[in-house]
């Protein structure tokens, strides 16, 4: 799931195919702005010592939609350095069809990413097609995700969201040019082809020697660009899964962040409780999803059942 701006996506997304079809996921989280509530406060009127103003919560979105697989090469994805030559168009990536939303603002990311579990579960009750999750590298996503799918039976396939991995090179860059430098985006795009590519090793590599040749007060960034490589190596396997078809970027959770989320919460001055906010962002999931008529003649036999059949039925006897 992801946090606010890119939505700290924590945005794991998960994928699977049968007769060339898929099944994606995604979880991310996004920051609202939290009114007092005697969860959050200590005083109803006024800050206690070290409270701010507009304190924040992360919202915990999931999303599962089915894709068909659409093979492609790293130059699809990434122009060469110095631009694309020719007529040849890129080819197509995945398209996102019948996605289905959840949410919470009260929950963490763990019964989230249940949730989307059980959503996915239900579209593939064999587990016949193969699942593959998108993350940002967090840590504590990849422990629940893994948790889910042992408790399943399930095998993912887990990929980096390859937008955050071009974000920690950018990042690198910056270490080594000036700003608005040229030759950056050149540097960032040959080393991007070459994760496409599956050589991170060869990146890790060339970083290193690079880092090596900069002063320590400006290694920062390529410095934690090399850390964030290595320590998630095992899932920046792009060759694969461009070969295979699979999304390799959270574009359905940021829009889903976007549209469900910071258009009705991040209203200029909105201030929200958290019973009213996970009440609204539940409305709006079935609303985006399109069970928003079904649920409401639920809720309407509820609320006759609540008014009327509990408080007056065991109050008549029957004759005949």
């Amino acid at each position: 799931m992801r946090r606010p701006g890119r939505c700290p996506m924590t945005g794991w997304r998960r994928r699977s195919s049968s007769r060339g079809g898929s099944c994606s996921a995604g979880c991310c989280r996004r920051t609202l702005i939290c009114g007092r509530c005697a969860s959050c406060g200590t005083f109803r009127t006024r800050l206690a010592a070290g409270e701010k103003a507009a304190r924040k919560r992360m919202a915990t979105l999931g999303v599962v939609y089915d894709a068909e697989p659409a093979p492609r090469r790293p130059h699809d994805v990434i122009a060469v350095p110095g631009g694309r030559a020719g007529q040849r168009r890129p080819r197509a990536r995945p398209r996102a069809m019948r996605k289905w939303l959840c949410g919470s603002v009260i929950t963490g990311p763990g019964a989230v990413i249940a949730k989307v579990f059980n959503h996915a579960e239900a579209r593939d009750p064999g587990h016949v097609r193969p699942w593959v999750v998108l993350v940002d590298g967090a840590r504590h996503q990849l422990d629940l995700i893994a948790s889910q799918a042992a408790r399943r039976g399930i095998r993912v396939h887990i990929v980096i969201d390859f937008v955050h991995v071009l974000e920690k090179l950018w990042a690198a860059a910056w270490s080594l040019y000036p700003p608005a430098a040229p030759a950056a985006e050149d540097w960032v795009a040959s080393h991007a082809l070459a994760l496409l590519a599956g050589h991170t090793g060869h990146v890790i590599s060339a970083l290193a020697a690079q880092a090596a040749t900069v002063g320590a007060r400006r290694r920062d960034g390529i410095d934690a660009c090399i850390r964030y490589l290595s320590n998630n190596a095992e899932h920046l396997r792009y060759d694969q899964a461009l070969d295979a078809g699979w999304p390799i970027a959270t574009g359905v959770i940021e829009g889903a962040c976007r549209h469900l989320i910071a258009d009705r919460f991040d209203l200029a001055g909105a201030r929200w409780g958290l019973a009213g906010a996970e009440a609204v962002l539940k409305l709006r999931a079935l609303v985006a999803n399109g069970h928003f008529e079904e649920y409401w003649s639920f809720h309407l036999a509820r609320q006759h059942e609540r008014v009327h059949q509990s408080g007056y039925q065991d109050g008549y006897a029957l004759t005949a």
